[in-house]
């Protein structure tokens, strides 16, 4: 059976410190009823997450309604960089329900010219027009839609993606399909025969792997176009690559020379490179985009999350010449004007308060703290990855040398006890990802929450 959070209310020791309170049972027993209620009206997927109920969140701070205080973690997955209620986020959006317009589908409005510009002004300069939608998922099924329409005016057959194993890129049919996760496609009846996964390039899992000392290269990336012809896959079909810019649920980067591989092989066979920015995005790995790690310019970019820092709202940002090409691209809540204006204040704040900055400089500190976790552990660290202020740890079963999700979710759920938030990954790692305006000290003592509930769990 898989491992279940504790939910009736138990005894925790007390804790207070600058950043975090714990002063009752956890879950506290005034929202025993709330979880009930929840696990009653809802499915069981939407309960999966720790049991701590949100009251208010605030800058790198979870409360809930009995006097508790997290250090957050989360971001709300990696939605809030700039802070939980950033002032200057809450006045925008006030302001504009003020104003009295919370709605005007994709008629013209001030607000979303504002937006727009914006956006342009901070990609790359190849990208001049975006197309708002409202969730991860919508963009990149829009990037999906896009890169089709552009390789069929070259080549009715030319309507291949390139995707990778392991990759998130959404729940929605389009979405999954590109994404490189088996189990969560049971339910497809037919799987579209031009989308087609290659090995994601992490050294320790790597299929070209020779030996230990292997580093994945632009030759791994070789390899797998070499395997899909041998498959019968006609390569002059592929319309775009997909790219999550980082493997979400372990924080792996892909190798520089392997993506500049990837984006030489592309332009060659004038193939798009769309880079899914949706959770990395917007100073969350120490750079404005992540794709700015591996010094190449994509051809689309799919934003979401932490784009607003807030409220629902996405993009997908490249060349006119792909993105205008279909009359039906609108959407009923793309470019609502309280995202607009909650995203454009993020934006602001991102930049004025220097956080992508802040972002690497805070990462390198994170990443020093996670390798002394490892060098204390290392039977069950399998490893650190990450940049900026997205970290993971890999945990393995030093018997089976697997990940191991249960230890995982037992160190997470002892985290709570003592006032740290994580996200439940499912995937055997320990996934960070703290607002980008959190203190250096509330991100040192959250690490070191972490290192004390391995400590507790392996000790049991």
């Amino acid at each position: 059976m898989p491992f279940s959070f504790q939910k009736k209310s138990i005894d925790v020791k007390f804790v207070e410190t600058k950043h975090r309170k714990i002063s009752s049972k956890i879950p506290s027993e005034n929202s025993i009823n709330i979880l009930e209620s929840l696990e009653k009206y809802e499915p069981n997927s939407m309960n999966q997450e720790l049991p701590l109920i949100w009251d208010k969140a605030k800058g790198y701070q979870i409360f809930d309604n009995a006097g508790n205080i997290w250090i957050d973690f989360s971001s709300g997955i990696f939605v809030t960089n700039v802070g939980h209620a950033h002032p200057i986020v809450k006045k925008a959006i006030i302001d504009t329900v003020n104003n009295d317009l919370l709605h005007n589908y994709y008629f013209p409005s001030e607000i979303r010219s504002k937006l727009t510009k914006k956006l342009i002004d901070i990609t790359p300069s190849n990208m001049d027009t975006v197309f708002l939608l409202t969730t991860g998922a919508e963009a990149t099924e829009c990037a999906l839609k896009l890169s089709r329409i552009y390789g069929k005016k070259q080549d009715p057959k030319k309507i291949g993606i390139l995707c990778f194993e392991g990759a998130m890129h959404g729940k929605t049919l389009g979405a999954l399909m590109m994404g490189g996760k088996s189990k969560e496609k049971h339910w497809i009846g037919n799987l579209d025969s031009n989308i087609h996964h290659i090995s994601f390039p992490y050294s320790k899992t790597c299929p070209w792997s020779e030996n230990d000392s292997h580093q994945c290269s632009a030759n791994c990336f070789k390899k797998s176009l070499d395997e899909l012809t041998n498959n019968g896959i006609d390569l002059s079909s592929i319309s775009s690559i997909m790219i999550e810019s980082y493997q979400g649920w372990g924080a792996m980067f892909y190798p520089v020379d392997y993506i500049q591989a990837v984006k030489k092989w592309a332009e060659e066979n004038n193939s798009l490179v769309i880079f899914d920015e949706i959770q990395s995005g917007f100073g969350r790995t120490g750079k404005l985009f992540a794709f700015e790690h591996y010094g190449i310019e994509p051809d689309l970019i799919c934003c979401g999350k932490g784009i607003s820092s807030s409220l629902p709202i996405s993009a997908v940002i490249g060349r006119k010449n792909i993105i205008d090409t279909d009359p039906s691209l609108n959407s009923t809540h793309g470019g609502n004007p309280i995202c607009c204006a909650a995203t454009l204040a993020s934006i602001d704040v991102l930049l004025s308060e220097n956080l992508v900055t802040e972002s690497d400089r805070k990462g390198k500190i994170l990443e020093y703290e996670l390798k002394k976790i490892q060098n204390d552990f290392p039977k069950i660290i399998y490893d650190i990855c990450g940049k900026g202020l997205v970290f993971a740890i890999h945990v393995k079963n030093p018997l089976t040398n697997k990940l191991d999700i249960e230890i995982v979710d037992r160190i997470i759920e002892k985290c709570m006890h003592k006032g740290l938030l994580l996200v439940r990954t499912g995937s055997g790692t320990i996934k960070i990802g703290p607002p980008l305006m959190i203190p250096d000290d509330a991100l040192i003592e959250g690490i070191q929450i972490i290192h004390e509930s391995i400590l507790e769990c392996i000790n049991k």
